[in-house]
């Protein structure tokens, strides 16, 4: 079973992976989820997710991108 695609978003910004929200939503993206524009737009949803991208960003826990 899948994740859902705003559960998944709260679980990349917490993991310190995502630098700010743009971020998380290419990773998402990139991850395969399903209308992460459509799902993450509310003001309330994006606000939070900014707010925890920014709080818990971590250069060191972003994985190297495979050549």
């Amino acid at each position: 079973m899948t994740t859902p695609t705003i559960e998944r978003a709260f679980q990349v910004a917490r993991s310190g992976q995502a630098r700010d929200f743009s971020d998380l939503k290419r990773r998402l993206n990139d991850e395969g989820c399903r209308a992460v524009d459509a799902l993450l737009a509310p003001r309330s949803i994006r606000g939070h997710l900014e707010a925890i991208c920014l709080a818990a960003f971590k250069p060191d826990a972003v994985p190297e991108p495979a050549e």
